[in-house]
């Protein structure tokens, strides 16, 4: 599989991920990386029953999607890796899977420490991961939609330190 993006998206699957973002990308694939809905049959089955079936799904826990998916850019399905928290995506680089950018599209925190953009609320744990990610040199974008101008998290956060 070719992986063509890799989110954070607490909604996982929705009108964003399929009129915006596969037809973009030509994704013709969508890991969704998520404990509780790997542990859950029916979430499982509303993930599958949205998503149009020329598009295949992929339905993992964090720890199984590390171990057992490989994944090379340029080869294979073009595929949109779905996490529904940044910890979920610090946890599966910390097992083993590799990428570069991070795009974070909308996260919403009750305990939310900082507004980045309207829709994206980051708590201080958040705040912690995402750090720690970039520190392993990831590329962290925030955007919706692939039309909408790309905002540097750590921008955002050097405007906050002045």
């Amino acid at each position: 599989m070719d992986i063509a993006l890799v989110r954070v998206d607490n909604r996982l699957v929705h009108g964003q991920i399929l009129e915006a973002w596969i037809p973009y990308l030509q994704a013709s694939c969508i890991v969704v990386v998520d404990d509780q809905v790997a542990a859950d049959f029916f979430q499982e089955t509303v993930i599958r029953m949205a998503v149009p079936r020329e598009v295949q799904v992929i339905i993992s826990s964090v720890k199984e999607f590390s171990e057992t998916y490989s994944f090379n850019r340029g080869n294979g399905k073009k595929t949109i890796v779905l996490f529904s928290t940044v910890s979920a995506s610090l946890e599966a680089y910390r097992l083993g899977f590799r990428f570069e950018k991070l795009n974070i599209g909308n996260v919403y925190n009750d305990n939310c420490r900082l507004c980045c953009t309207p829709s994206v609320l980051l708590s201080d744990t958040d705040i912690h991961d995402v750090a720690c990610l970039h520190d392993k040199g990831i590329q962290i974008e925030l955007r919706r939609v692939p039309k909408e101008k790309s905002v540097d998290f750590y921008g955002i956060v050097q405007k906050l330190k002045s």
